[in-house]
């Protein structure tokens, strides 16, 4: 299962009740953030999930308010004595806004490892999840992240025993490996089930309607969506910033065949982002406002129907 909690759901500066736009993603005890805005570390304290489960910051862009808590964050970390290292991935040049960012927090515990994405889609490995990265409309470098925890086929230990195969080399045959015994080769497909699905959600913010964020959310157990702008009356706004509206973000959710949509990244304006929500629930149903501090969990389609 994932764990998600929406630190904060607020743009453009942090408000007396609505922090900005952060959150905190905990698969299997080991925690990823994406973006940090100022006091970001503060919304991590209140959650009380931890500091030193956290292995991996991914940042979208490089507005302040997406990233100028980073020197908080890591001081912070620092404090939890971490010694592992912390891999930080974002657009080009990150590794510059960090080392500028350190000026204020240059005595560290432990290594940062940087990692600048390209302007096209790509993939890495994080927490246990397949994570895609990819190019979103907003006027400089900014991405998009889809997550998938994949779900290993389950072990059919009636086979296993049918084929007389050793207890202590089952665990080898579950990790796809194969096995020697009395001469033969067993292979995992013999006594594994049939593939699994597995958890998968999409976070993008900060952007105009692109169409890799429909066709990398495809049937995605959840969106999170900016709402930036709640009405097609802001619609020239939404042009000139690169932002999106309730709608539109609602389109998307309903193009990618998504389960459900959580929309955040709210304008200082929108004082009840809520009060919108009849307008993109007319295009997609299952839609709701992010909050801070929100926690949910994504479960495997087995789990969930229990």
């Amino acid at each position: 299962m994932i764990d998600l909690c929406t630190l904060g759901c607020g743009g453009s500066i942090p408000m007396p009740n609505r922090a900005l736009a952060s959150l905190y993603v905990r698969v299997q005890g080991r925690g990823l953030v994406i973006d940090c805005g100022e006091g970001t570390q503060v919304q991590i304290e209140k959650l009380g999930w931890g500091f030193g489960n956290i292995d991996t910051l991914l940042l979208t862009h490089f507005h302040a308010d997406h990233c100028s808590g980073l020197p908080g964050l890591l001081l912070q970390l620092a404090k939890a004595h971490r010694a592992e290292p912390l891999h930080i991935y974002g657009p080009a040049g990150l590794e510059n806004v960090v080392r500028c960012l350190r000026v204020i927090a240059p005595q560290l515990t432990y290594e940062i490892c940087c990692h600048e994405l390209p302007a096209q889609q790509s993939a890495f490995h994080a927490c246990g999840m397949e994570v895609t990265a990819f190019p979103l409309n907003h006027g400089m470098p900014c991405l998009g992240y889809s997550f998938c925890l994949p779900r290993s086929p389950e072990f059919q230990r009636e086979k296993a025993e049918a084929l007389a195969v050793p207890v202590r080399l089952w665990r080898y045959l579950q990790a796809g490996q194969e096995v020697e015994t009395d001469g033969r080769v067993i292979r995992p497909e013999q006594v594994l089930g049939p593939a699994r699905q597995g958890i998968c959600f999409l976070y993008a913010t900060d952007t105009r309607p692109v169409p890799a964020i429909s066709e990398l959310g495809q049937g995605a157990d959840l969106m999170i969506l900016e709402g930036m702008y709640p009405e097609r009356q802001h619609m020239e706004k939404a042009l000139k910033n690169r932002h999106m509206l309730y709608e539109e973000s609602a389109q998307l959710a309903k193009a990618a065949g998504a389960k459900a949509l959580l929309l955040t990244h709210f304008s200082t304006r929108v004082e009840e982002p809520e009060a919108f929500l009849p307008m993109a629930r007319s295009v997609f149903p299952n839609c709701d406002c992010a909050a801070d501090g929100l926690t949910l969990t994504l479960r495997f389609p087995e789990e969930a129907q229990k």
